[in-house]
C-alpha cells in the first residue's frame, strides 16, 4: 500500500479557491455555445504562440543582434519554464479539481491521478512565450499576452485547473522567461553577431534588396 507524502497532503486546492472554480465551471455549464471553442483553444491554442514567434523571427532579421538573440532564446525560455513548473508540480502534487470536486461541470476529461494540477503547464508555457515576445516586439507581445490570458482562463473554464493553478503558472512562466531572455541579451548578442556573418546569415539577417 502506498501513502501520500506530507507535502502532497498539504496542498488541497479546493480549500484555496474551490468556490471560484465552481463558479467558473457553473458558468461553463450554462454557456454550451462556448464549450467547443474553449476546449479546442485549451488543447491546441499553443499553435498561436508558435505563429507569433515565427513572425517575431521574421521581423528580427531586419533588426539588431540583441533582438535576434531574444527571439532565439525564446524556445529555450519556454522549455526551461516548463521544466521548472513540472518540478513544482512534483513537489506539491495537488490533485486535479475533477477529483476533489467530482460533481462540478467538466468539459475536458479528467486526467490520470499522477497528472497534478498546481501550477498549470499550459499557462506557464503561454506566459513564457508572451513575456519573451513582449521584449522583442510590443505589438506581437501584446497579442501574445492576450492569448496567454485566454489560455489561462480556458484552463479553468474546461475544468482542468483551479484559478490559483493558473495564477502561479503565469508567474512562473513570466519570471523564468524574463530571466532567460535578459541573459540572452547580455551573453548571446555577440554570438548572434558572429553567426550573422557566417553560413546562417540567410536565417538570421534579411538579404538586402
Amino acid at each position: 500500500m502506498t501513502t501520500s507524502s506530507p507535502t502532497a497532503l498539504a496542498l488541497d486546492g479546493a480549500t484555496i479557491d474551490g468556490g471560484l472554480y465552481t463558479d467558473v465551471t457553473d458558468f461553463a455549464r450554462h454557456t454550451h455555445w462556448l464549450n467547443g471553442t474553449a476546449e479546442a483553444y485549451s488543447s491546441v491554442g499553443m499553435g498561436v504562440f508558435v505563429v507569433l514567434l515565427l513572425a517575431a523571427w521574421w521581423g528580427a532579421r531586419r533588426r539588431g543582434n540583441s533582438v535576434m538573440a531574444a527571439v532565439l532564446a525564446t524556445p529555450f525560455a519556454v522549455v526551461i519554464a516548463y521544466v521548472v513548473n513540472s518540478g513544482i508540480k512534483d513537489v506539491f502534487q495537488e490533485p486535479r479539481p475533477c477529483r476533489a470536486l467530482p460533481h462540478d461541470f467538466l468539459i475536458e476529461a479528467c486526467p490520470p491521478v499522477d497528472d497534478y494540477a498546481f501550477p498549470s503547464n499550459h499557462t506557464t508555457v503561454a506566459f513564457a512565450f508572451a513575456v519573451a515576445l513582449l521584449i522583442v516586439s510590443r505589438w506581437l507581445g501584446s497579442v501574445a499576452l492576450l492569448a496567454a490570458v485566454a489560455m489561462g482562463a480556458s484552463r479553468v473554464y474546461v475544468g482542468a485547473h483551479y484559478p490559483h493553478d493558473v495564477a502561479v503558472g503565469a508567474f512562473v512562466g513570466s519570471v523564468v522567461s524574463l530571466l532567460v531572455v535578459l541573459l540572452a541579451f547580455r551573453f548571446c548578442t555577440p554570438l548572434v553577431q558572429r553567426l550573422r556573418g557566417g553560413a546562417l546569415r540567410p536565417l538570421l539577417a534579411a538579404q538586402p534588396s
